[in-house]
Formats: C-alpha cells, sequence, structure tokens
C-alpha cells in the first residue's frame, strides 16, 4: 500500500466517525419533532423487523408533534407496540388510521442529561478519529521502516494525518456545539 492511499483510507474512516456521529446525534430529540428520532423503531411487520419509514409516512404536522400514518391499517397496532417498546421517553397516540406523539417540552434536568450524552456521542466520534490517524501513522512507519519511503517522507505524511485528525476533531466539536445550542435552548 502506498502512503498517498494511507491518507485516502483514514480520511475515508473518519468521515465514517463523522456520518455515525450525525446519525447518533439525529436520535437525541430537542423541544422539535424530526422524523430522524423513530430510525430506531423496528415494526414487527408480517414477521420480519422492518424500519418504521419503510411501514408509514412519518410527518410533524407541528413542530412538538409527529404523525405516523402506516401504509397497511391493520398494523397499527404493531406500530404502537414498536414506538412503546423503543423506550424513547414519548407515548403514542392511536387515533384509528393514524399514531400521533405529542413531544413534551425537556425539563432542565433532562436537558442536562441529554448534553451529557451527546458529549459521550462526540468523545466516541473523536476517538474513532484518534484510531484512524494511529493506524494511518502506524502504516506509514512500516512504509518507512521496509523503506519503501524516505525518513523525511514520512514525516511529512504524518504531518498530513494530523492536520486530517484536526480538522475532523474540530468538525466534531462544531456539531457538539451546535448540538448542546439545540439541547439548551427552550
Amino acid at each position: 500500500m502506498e502512503a498517498d492511499e494511507i491518507l485516502l483510507q483514514t480520511e475515508e474512516q473518519m468521515e465514517k466517525a463523522i456520518d455515525s456521529l450525525h446519525h447518533e446525534l439525529a436520535k437525541i430529540r430537542t423541544g422539535r419533532a424530526n422524523p430522524k428520532m423513530l430510525d430506531s423503531v423496528y415494526v414487527d411487520y408480517y414477521g420480519a423487523q422492518t424500519p418504521i419509514n419503510q411501514v408509514g409516512a412519518i410527518t410533524t404536522p407541528e413542530a412538538n408533534q409527529l404523525l405516523v400514518k402506516p401504509y397497511d391499517r391493520s398494523i397499527l397496532k404493531d406500530v404502537e407496540k414498536a414506538i412503546l417498546a423503543a423506550n424513547l421517553g414519548v407515548t403514542p397516540n392511536n387515533e384509528g388510521e393514524q399514531i400521533r406523539i405529542v413531544l413534551p417540552q425537556l425539563n432542565e434536568e433532562r436537558r442536562k442529561q441529554l448534553v451529557k450524552q451527546v458529549k459521550k456521542i462526540a468523545e466516541d466520534a473523536k476517538v474513532k478519529v484518534r484510531n484512524a490517524r494511529r493506524d494511518a501513522n502506524d502504516a506509514i512507519k512500516k512504509l518507512e521502516k521496509a523503506s519503501d519511503i524516505t525518513e523525511d517522507d514520512a514525516i511529512a505524511y504524518q504531518e498530513d494525518v494530523q492536520s486530517l485528525t484536526d480538522k475532523f476533531i474540530e468538525k466534531i466539536d462544531q456539531d457538539l456545539t451546535s448540538k448542546e445550542k439545540d439541547l439548551m435552548s427552550v
């Protein structure tokens, strides 16, 4: 493997860490309704665990409400059970043809808990980025040991890896700050 390939592979791994971070942050609810909150909900649909967004339409009629309208009305009870089982801290209201979820306002204590959770998720993403940096540096050192690249080139590549790391850590910090501000604003 060449040093340039190592850099590309490292950047790819860091991008995956950022994507994972965004996916996890989307699940954490702020005061506003977001259909992505239900991404972790799976409905038992004819014996198969199916994502809720594939068995019905999810809309936000108001800022603090989600509306789930199953394409097949016969699974309304299953959808309701799945939402309850997902432990999202919300109560679904069965309205006969659809399920309405009203999100309660977050109290100060719950907001602080969510901020702690967000910080942990961000730290996990940073660890993934740092692991990618470590792997890249190890691979570059192996190339240098095998005399495939010079010592100066190895140092230059390691500096490139570090600047990539800094860039991605900064992105994570920006996402964290943004989500914290979202959570703490009433």
